[in-house]
């Protein structure tokens, strides 16, 4: 049966997802959002296609890990003839003094007790699953030939064997080179172990320039390699997570595509990133956010793009894939592009307010930038009191959203602080007005004295974990009576033990039924806010219980079992862990 205990592999241009098994059963190509050449992942409880196999005769048992600091993945299988390891990762390294990161995936076989037999399946498919591949054959290599492109594997396998799925017994090291129909400059076996050697050093590189906290470094590694991998390095955008249509739980319907970039998920994730310093990822961002802004010609922005900028997102059904364990439907594309979206504008501003300070960065923001994210907060004035769909995307009813506004509050109140850091005085008063203007109107409008607690919307009466970024993005300090009392109003109503429900009133699905990971987060970060640090520091340790054997987590926890459900991995999870760690941890001056 499918489970979400799995790994991701990738290199900044498209990712894959491997089960403990070693088996591939999720990867589009040529990029995120692109047609899943393995799609096995989505096809029920017991797939025969769609997936990329190393199957071991007789199979026990298993052990799967990163090697440390890496995006490198080691599984380990075992049977009673013997135990072989596979090595899986893509490609990414400097090589001619840029970064080389082709659309290609490594698997390296090797044997390490007895006479273990293994069976090599390799069954790609093309659109959505509907479309097997015509197959040729060369002397070290096969191509599957699929409407749109070819992929080439070359591997020192026996093609007989693997063409046949024919059992032989492993003696010798095996690689495959799975990617675009090309030929390799060297040997498969040489390229191979350069490839692994140099994409190793890489991100071991890589994680030794993470500023890490104290305590849980394993936890932020994993987690910032993790949104490192959602990153789509060629424009700068950011996905919100690798899937499509993971229920939020068992049977909900709740499915969606989340192969995209939201303008408020890349927000945190370029946030986290830059507290662990990995401000890279910024600086591309923000590149991409300016040009999604020009293009934009000061019209409604919309709350997601494609990674390319691409704003039709037209929503459908896949009809060839069953889904997450037989849960359909399988969409693709997301009408969350139609929708209005309030908060998108302090997004906006918000992912790209350090640039203008980080003296740091190759290409810092400067007055040009400013200019183009005033049209930006000029929008958010404009709207900051109007209904909208909201943060959490309701397809069926708008209202004044509290976090809304919040963030309309925000682009207001950090367009003032850049105003003043480029020494456009007059520009930070008038920023700073509006901004005081909008704060007035949330707290005479969303305050409920029958709740004791800032409400979902204006004039609301329902409580929404999202009120819980007033903390965080400085809106009220922490220990004001108001926040206080909310934090407690909305333990009351939404927490179950260490995990958090978005709201409570009920959507276009019903009441929400499992704790969305990111509000948990929320949660305690309030908490440490407001003096409760150790009850803060207990639920961390819980939520990040709650994480797979990889250390990964998905978009949503079932609080009965535990099990992960939604998008997977989620870059808002894997950033509630970087968030918590670093608010939680013991400082380095308690051990140096």
């Amino acid at each position: 049966m499918s489970t979400l205990d799995l790994g991701i592999i990738g290199n900044c241009t498209f990712a894959a997802l491997i089960d403990r098994q070693a088996s591939i059963v999720w990867c589009c190509l040529p990029r995120f959002d692109g047609d899943p050449v393995f799609a096995a992942l989505l096809k029920g409880t017991d797939p025969t296609d769609s997936l990329f196999r190393i199957e071991l005769q007789g199979y026990t048992g298993s052990e799967q890990s990163y090697v440390p600091n890496t995006a490198v993945i080691r599984t380990v299988l075992h049977s009673s003839e013997g135990s072989i390891e596979i090595i899986d990762f893509a490609p990414r390294f400097y090589w001619r003094d840029r970064i080389f990161r082709p659309q290609t995936l490594v698997r390296r076989v090797r044997r390490l007790s007895g006479a273990p037999r293994v069976k090599i399946i390799l069954k790609p498919t093309f659109d959505y699953g509907a479309v097997s591949p015509s197959i040729t054959r060369g002397s070290n290599h096969v191509r599957y030939t699929g409407p749109d492109f070819t992929l080439r594997l070359t591997t020192d396998a026996s093609l007989d064997y693997l063409l046949g799925e024919t059992a032989f017994i492993l003696k010798d090291e095996l690689n495959f080179l799975l990617g675009p129909d090309e030929t390799l400059a060297e040997g498969v076996a040489t390229t191979a172990r350069s490839f692994h050697e140099r994409t190793i050093a890489y991100w071991q590189r890589w994680s030794q320039r993470l500023a890490l906290p104290l305590e849980w470094q394993d936890a932020v590694v994993r987690s910032s390699i993790t949104l490192k991998l959602c990153t789509y390095e060629p424009t700068g955008a950011i996905i919100a997570a690798v899937t499509t249509s993971i229920p939020e739980s068992a049977g909900s319907g709740r499915n969606w595509d989340y192969r995209y970039c939201w303008l408020r998920d890349a927000f945190f994730t370029v946030r986290a990133l830059n507290s662990v310093g990995a401000v890279q990822t910024m600086e591309n961002y923000v590149a991409w956010l300016m040009n999604t802004v020009a293009n934009n010609g000061g019209d409604r922005l919309q709350p997601v793009f494609a990674v390319d900028m691409r704003n039709e997102l037209t929503e459908s059904i896949v009809p060839g894939l069953s889904g997450y364990r037989n849960m359909g439907p399988v969409r693709i594309g997301n009408q969350a592009h139609e929708h209005y979206q309030y908060d998108v504008y302090g997004n906006v501003v918000l992912g790209a307010v350090q640039a203008f300070f980080d003296t740091r960065l190759r290409n810092p923001a400067g007055l040009e930038d400013f200019c183009r994210l005033e049209v930006i907060g000029e929008h958010a004035y404009r709207v900051h009191n109007l209904p909208d769909a909201g943060m959490w995307e309701l397809r069926s009813r708008a209202g004044v959203h509290t976090s809304s506004s919040l963030m309309c509050w925000a682009a207001c109140d950090r367009l003032a602080k850049i105003a003043a850091h480029l020494d456009q005085p007059d520009k930070a008063k008038s920023w700073s007005r509006r901004a005081e203007e909008i704060r007035t109107y949330i707290l005479e409008n969303c305050w409920s004295d029958e709740r004791q607690a800032f409400v979902d919307q204006v004039d609301g009466k329902y409580l929404d974990a999202s009120v819980l970024l007033m903390g965080e993005v400085g809106f009220i300090p922490p220990d004001d009576p108001r926040f206080v009392s909310t934090l407690e109003a909305l333990e009351k109503a939404l927490a179950v033990g260490p995990h958090m429900k978005r709201y409570e009133a009920a959507d276009d699905f019903g009441p929400p039924e499992v704790g969305f990971n990111i509000c948990a987060f929320w949660r305690l970060d309030a908490l440490a806010r407001t003096g409760r640090k150790q009850e803060a520091r207990e639920i961390f340790e819980a939520l990040l219980a709650c994480r797979n054997h990889l250390g990964l987590l998905s978009e949503d926890t079932d609080p009965k079992t535990g099990e992960q459900w939604g998008n997977f991995p989620q870059t808002y999870s894997m950033v509630g862990i970087i968030n918590g760690a670093i608010r939680l941890s013991k400082s380095w001056d308690t051990v140096v």
